[in-house]
């Protein structure tokens, strides 16, 4: 009875040292984070003269990596047209994508939005010209409105509806009992990844910027959902300037252009035939 007891006393112990070292990774993780130094801000920027995006010689590489993600890549997508990045898994398809809204600054060159480099645009400006559409939706513990409209606070319900209708997502929100004043649950998880993408789809069509980045938007979709989201893309992208990375060819053969990316360098470019 006596060990019994003692064994019972001791297991908060065992749990609280866990949740101790627990802790104290996150909170080295945190101190990580806030060490990190902050990004140049630009107070009084360029705004962009029009659609067209430029790389120019751009060198980028990841911290602790001893090869570059992206070695002397140049391109230009014109206003209005649509250009593929296609190539394997770590050719640098998405470090492009995400060099576009400075999530990192490259290492050498240059990356233009309509003849203005992006460190010299402020980062509201850089956000009104750039939509992004990515694999893994994400979805805040809010409903739905508020989850489409967050992409323009000041929009209208009527605004609202309007983006969910072309993103082909308005007839299973009025299907729900509450409509649109649903929760997503966390990271939408009372949905499915198909209904996920087109609700984001719906928040960048009401965001209504005249370049879309898309990466693999139909990826995690169910087939079910496959055509549906392509007919919330073919909305979305009508008379933008798009980029969009893809890993079936099937999907890409109407673009302007194709860029063949492998180990960081743009081995290919051409028209689908």
């Amino acid at each position: 009875l006596l060990s019994t007891g003692m064994v019972e006393a001791f297991l908060p112990l065992m749990w609280l040292s866990q949740f101790l070292r627990k802790s104290r990774t996150s909170a080295q993780r945190i101190m990580e984070l806030l060490n990190e130094p902050a990004m140049p801000a630009v107070l009084d920027g360029l705004k962009a003269k029009d659609a067209t995006v430029c790389f120019d010689e751009v060198t980028f590489r990841y911290e602790r990596r001893d090869e570059d993600a992206l070695s002397h890549v140049s391109f230009r997508v014109e206003a209005g047209s649509t250009t593929a990045l296609v190539g394997p898994s770590g050719a640098g398809k998405s470090t492009v994508a995400k060099l576009l809204p400075r999530f990192w600054d490259p290492d050498d060159g240059a990356i233009t939005l309509g003849g203005v480099d992006v460190r010299e645009m402020t980062q509201e400006d850089l956000m009104n010209t750039v939509t992004f559409v990515f694999q893994d939706t994400y979805l805040f513990h809010d409903t739905l409105a508020n989850n489409i409209r967050m992409a323009r606070p000041e929009a209208t319900d009527e605004m609202v509806v309007q983006a969910a209708k072309a993103a082909q997502i308005h007839d299973f929100i009025e299907s729900l009992p509450e409509a649109y004043e649903t929760h997503a649950g966390d990271r939408g998880a009372r949905f499915s990844g198909g209904q996920r993408q087109r609700i984001t789809i719906a928040r960048a069509i009401l965001r209504d910027a005249p370049i879309i980045v898309l990466d693999e938007a139909t990826a995690f979709a169910d087939p079910e959902s496959e055509e549906e989201i392509i007919q919330a893309i073919t909305h979305l992208t009508r008379d933008k300037t798009v980029l969009t990375i893809a890993h079936r060819l099937t999907t890409i053969t109407h673009v302007d252009q194709i860029l063949v990316f492998d180990k960081g360098e743009i081995v290919e470019r051409g028209p689908h035939e």
